[in-house]
């Protein structure tokens, strides 16, 4: 069970080139580029990537700034169980990556924080994640530290419906939130995202990174 208020929209990101200087003189023209077209969603406040060290897949500390620093990390708060979403984004993610130059995919972590850490073991998420790709990063800590990751990120916190004894669904957010070298998430990628947007944006995140639009 998913929760999202997200629509997808597009985001125009200029990039103005520099002025070109010949013998004494110096031009006043600008040579402008045309601006490329982000697929993900624009998000005002943007939230900071958060602080804090949990549990990886190996079962060690995993630091979420130090393990991710200078790689553009997209950031998805999801559980193993759900039936629907989150494997959809994970195969979606890892099927874009494939198809990418891999220099650009060099340049990008996907961390994937579960919403469920009383059935999402270390064990469980990385079985889970190998699924999708090996390289993709899990992490878990306490039901605690799993509600302040999304009280981080803005989102509502995920909570759980019984659906027969002893199982219960998830109800979280939907959006993956891209980190770029700044540690901030100035662009989300919500349910509907395809493996073309990605394709698409990932590139652009690596090479070009976060610059705001002209006004």
């Amino acid at each position: 069970m998913i929760t999202t208020g997200w629509r997808r929209a597009s985001l125009l990101l200029f990039a103005v080139a520099a002025f070109a200087a010949f013998g004494a003189a110096c031009s006043d023209d600008k040579d402008e580029a045309p601006p490329p077209e982000y697929h993900g969603v624009q998000i005002s406040p943007p939230p900071e990537k958060p602080a804090g060290v949990f549990i990886g897949t190996d079962g060690k500390p995993f630091d979420l700034r130090k393990e991710t620093e200078g790689y553009i990390t997209l950031f998805y708060i999801g559980y193993t169980h759900c039936p629907d979403i989150c494997p959809t984004h994970m195969y979606d993610l890892s099927r874009a990556l494939r198809d990418i130059d891999p220099a650009v995919k060099s340049k990008v972590k996907v961390v994937f924080a579960t919403a469920d850490p009383a059935r999402d073991t270390p064990q469980v998420l990385r079985e889970w994640l190998d699924h999708f790709d090996p390289t993709f990063l899990g992490i878990t800590g306490t039901e605690e530290q799993m509600f302040q990751l999304e009280d981080a990120l803005g989102m509502e916190r995920s909570t759980q419906t019984p659906t027969s004894p002893g199982n219960y669904v998830v109800s979280h957010a939907a959006w993956i939130a891209a980190f770029t070298n700044d540690n901030v998430a100035h662009l989300v990628y919500p349910s509907g995202i395809t493996q073309d947007d990605w394709k698409h944006d990932l590139p652009l995140l690596v090479n070009v990174g976060w610059k705001e639009p002209k006004e």
